[in-house]
């Protein structure tokens, strides 16, 4: 296919809260959009969504788990398939087990470690051969409030959010010789699926949480260029 006209994101996690409103917001822009998520149902509700709220926008929904590095080979090979080139990438897909230390399973350690940094190197070391091709890119992870005071239980969590704040740094000190750049979002806590699995609003009352589009578009901003952060810094967002 020729390449697009138009910049081309890959946002995963785009099946619910943040990666959903971002894939809204990035359409409204003008961006082709490559939605990836693990559950197909999800992905095809946030296409439908765009298609509604910005007709004719550019899609490709790609079910993905960004566990899987073969998986998140797949993502960047097909949306370059599909359009190519890619601009911009959001690593927005998370996932938050609430365990005390002594309870921490095996299982649970490797799946929290892949999904929130496995992952994150998985799709930059992917997209970056594209990058250094059009020697221009950007890339905004998203981190948590959790990185620098980690929420009781959370504890694999934000010792893998910590991560992420280090990799972006790196990455962006590694992507000026291509004109790379790198973000990262630390918020506190957001009105999100993932919230409500473990709170209810009796816990965490809706009113003391942040809004995804708001995350969202300190994501859109990154990585619209529309940013007063420096490439690699962490922007924190309490709430």
């Amino acid at each position: 296919m020729p390449e697009s006209d138009k910049p081309v994101a890959i946002i995963t996690g785009a099946g619910s809260g943040i990666g959903r409103d971002l894939a809204v917001l990035l359409a409204e822009a003008g961006y082709a959009c490559v939605l990836a998520a693990r559950t197909k149902a999800r992905l095809d509700e946030t296409a439908a969504l765009i298609e509604a709220e910005v007709p004719g926008s550019n899609l490709l929904a790609l079910p993905t788990d960004v566990a899987d590095p073969a998986a998140v080979n797949k993502l960047v090979s097909e949306a370059l398939r599909a359009f190519g080139r890619v601009d911009a990438l959001a690593n927005v897909a998370g996932h938050a087990p609430l365990q005390p230390i002594d309870a921490i399973d095996d299982e649970t350690l490797r799946r929290c470690t892949a999904v929130n940094f496995d992952a994150v190197v998985y799709a930059t070391r992917a997209v970056w051969p594209a990058f250094k091709a059009q020697k221009a890119g950007v890339i905004c992870n998203v981190s948590s409030m959790g990185a620098f005071d980690p929420f009781t239980g959370f504890n694999i969590y934000g010792a893998m959010k910590a991560a992420v704040n280090i990799f972006t740094k790196a990455t962006a000190d590694e992507g000026k010789r291509i004109g790379v750049k790198a973000y990262s979002i630390a918020p506190g806590a957001v009105e999100t699926p993932m919230l409500r699995q473990h709170f209810s609003e009796k816990m965490i009352p809706a009113d003391n949480t942040l809004d995804p589009m708001d995350v969202a578009a300190a994501i859109w901003e990154c990585l619209t260029g529309k940013t007063d952060m420096r490439s690699g810094e962490t922007r924190q967002m309490a709430n």
